[in-house]
């Protein structure tokens, strides 16, 4: 993978790694991958938020505030409304490239080969369980 970074000496490839970790590390919920995928479109407030996600509002809270505070998201006042939209349309590329590929592979299990997966386990075989059985 050193190949793939250009950087100039071996703090910088570090520093790279380090970044690039953190970044999935935010990226890591599935919840938060639902609030990028609902702010793909447009901004929405935390209630429009809400209906769309099945989740508490502290917890959708806790979530957007990650994504805030690490700039993936942004947000702004309206009265008494926040209203938040997405900051990083690089992040949000990255999670719908992975997201569709895995969708990909899940509904089309037999389309991608082995070496093009991205998901690490393929899907079960529908008689899977009634050969144990």
């Amino acid at each position: 993978m050193d190949q793939m970074i250009q950087a100039s000496g071996q703090a910088e490839r570090g520093r790279v790694f380090e970044l690039a970790a953190e970044l999935f590390a935010v990226l890591s919920t599935p919840m938060r991958l639902r609030v990028l995928s609902a702010l793909c479109d447009r901004e929405k407030s935390v209630s429009e938020l809400l209906a769309e996600i099945d989740t508490t509002q502290p917890n959708l809270s806790q979530h957007l505030a990650v994504l805030y505070r690490t700039g993936v998201l942004a947000k702004r006042k309206e009265g008494t409304q926040v209203i938040y939209r997405v900051q990083s349309e690089k992040a949000v590329a990255l999670c719908r490239t992975v997201c569709t590929q895995i969708a990909i592979e899940l509904d089309e299990p037999d389309a991608v080969s082995t070496e093009q997966r991205l998901s690490p386990q393929s899907p079960p075989s529908p008689l899977s369980g009634a050969q144990d059985a």
